[in-house]
């Protein structure tokens, strides 16, 4: 099993500005919970307990507010200092010490995930012992995104384009990764595009070359949606919104996945209750506990 997640919680942000401008994206509110809730949820549903959070240099102090050391989540979560942006792939050569001989989950910190069935699919996915699985999703505009082409009885993937002008597919890659120990040195290896970073799409290829690269899929009844743009980050809150008034339950109430993990217990849940004061996070949290 995959033990160890990074979330990708650095950049600029630009396409949210002036908004980010003062604050990073992933502390910005996704209806009532910050972004890097969603993210974080996503590993704790993998089962995933030691998390490195990638944050831009100076923000530091902004994401400690939000993750105290007395606050109990049943897991360890540190942060990691990044200068600049230098690709995706720069997650694993800054937290090679972290990783150390251990398997390891991605994922970008402005990705929003929901399903019906997403807790079993990330179980599958960090069962993963040798190779990359990356996580796929049909899209009606496949150029614009990086597209895979795959065997569908093998899940094995048989090309991967950025942005393909012509149809391969209309499987994008999402923005949730699962890779062996091998990561950090075919990281280290990469040389940078033409916009001067590390690509994500040259990390997975060297997985693809020898053949140790698959797939999974999120199903119809589930949702992929990438929060970088103004636009799309008020389509996810509308849409966390009417979920969770409809139906009743939080999306990514961190409180609520450690307690029916067995990570927490109800005092834990009375501790977090104090924490975040009066507000309806935490009427819902005295809801689990009564």
């Amino acid at each position: 099993m995959i033990k160890k997640g990074i979330i990708l919680a650095g950049g600029m942000g630009t396409r949210m500005s002036p908004l980010t401008k003062a604050v990073n994206k992933q502390l910005l509110p996704i209806y009532d919970k910050p972004l890097i809730y969603y993210p974080l949820s996503i590993l704790m549903l993998a089962k995933i307990r030691d998390i490195l959070i990638i944050v831009n240099k100076g923000q530091l102090d902004q994401y400690k507010k939000l993750f105290p050391e007395r606050k109990n989540l049943g897991i360890n979560v540190v942060f990691k200092e990044q200068d600049k942006p230098r690709g995706l792939p720069d997650a694993f050569i800054l937290g090679e010490k972290f990783i150390n001989n251990s398997n390891i989950a991605m994922i970008l910190g402005d990705n929003f995930f929901y399903g019906q069935n997403l807790s079993k699919l990330l179980t599958e996915c960090a069962r993963l012992k040798h190779g990359a699985k990356i996580v796929l999703h049909s899209v009606k505009k496949p150029h614009l995104f990086g597209v895979a082409k795959i065997n569908y009885k093998s899940k094995n993937i048989l090309k991967i384009i950025e942005k393909p002008k012509k149809f391969i597919s209309n499987y994008a890659i999402t923005g949730l990764y699962f890779f062996d120990n091998k990561v950090v040195n075919y990281a280290k290896k990469l040389k940078p595009s033409k916009r001067g970073e590390l690509e994500i799409i040259d990390l997975i290829n060297q997985y693809k070359k020898t053949k140790k690269l698959s797939a999974e899929f999120i199903g119809r009844g589930g949702a992929w949606l990438d929060t970088g743009s103004i636009s799309d980050y008020y389509k996810t809150s509308a849409f966390v919104q009417a979920v969770e008034n409809r139906q009743g339950f939080k999306i990514a109430c961190l409180e609520e996945i450690a307690l029916l993990n067995k990570w927490i217990n109800k005092k834990d849940i009375k501790d977090a209750i104090s924490f975040y004061g009066n507000c309806e996070y935490s009427s819902y949290l005295k809801k689990l506990i009564q």
